[in-house]
């Protein structure tokens, strides 16, 4: 959870995912999506805000080669796990346009293989990428690990069903408190409502209720 600025305004810290971290330095990030990300963006080097962390869980670590699937920002929280594992990770990743494939040539030194998808066909094969993950799974049923925007999630989810495949998602929700005590960020599970921030942000994706 990270400060966004020097006031209080606004008064909530932001929730970011552990990009890559080298030595002391930790590395975050994020778009710009609203007045939060706009006023992170204007920190200056030298700068000090607050942080708490590390929170919540992580994916659980594959046995063998492994299946990654990211829209858009959501590569951050799969980052860390395509570099523990170089060159085990089938990826597959999707965004809106080219634009927003963000750190994609390195993806690749770290990928056994790589997929990707544009909505308008600007870089990749056009359409979504969970279209070319369906199309993939067909005869395999290798451990699949997802991040990204819900509805890509709940495709995914839909995609594995009933194959015996292993598969964890890493959601994205909004958070206030970070440490489970607000209760904002809850979502239905098939045992019943759990705090992202606490008991995730990465779960079975079979025990998510859509």
């Amino acid at each position: 959870m990270l400060q966004v600025g020097k006031t209080y305004d606004p008064l909530l810290k932001r929730p970011f995912c552990i990009f890559k971290r080298e030595g002391n330095v930790i590395q975050f990030v994020y778009r710009i999506r609203g007045k939060g990300t706009r006023l992170l963006s204007n920190c200056k080097k030298g700068d000090i805000i607050q942080a708490i962390g590390p929170l919540g869980n992580s994916y659980p670590a594959p046995k063998k080669d492994f299946i990654a699937v990211a829209g858009g920002i959501g590569i951050a929280s799969l980052f860390p796990l395509l570099e523990r594992f170089k060159n085990k990770a089938f990826l597959f990743y999707g965004a809106r346009t080219k634009n927003e494939l963000v750190m994609i040539n390195k993806a690749k030194s770290l990928a056994k293989k790589i997929f990707t998808t544009t909505d308008d066909g600007s870089i990749g094969q056009k359409g979504l990428i969970t279209d070319v993950l369906n199309d993939f799974l067909e005869n395999r049923t290798m451990p699949v690990y997802a991040g990204g925007p819900m509805p890509m999630l709940q495709k995914v989810s839909d995609i594995v069903a009933g194959r015996g495949i292993e598969c964890y998602a890493s959601l994205e929700e909004h958070m206030a408190c970070g440490v489970g005590a607000c209760l904002g960020c809850v979502v239905k599970t098939v045992s019943g409502y759990k705090r992202v921030c606490k008991e995730g942000p990465v779960f079975p994706i079979e025990e998510i209720v859509w």
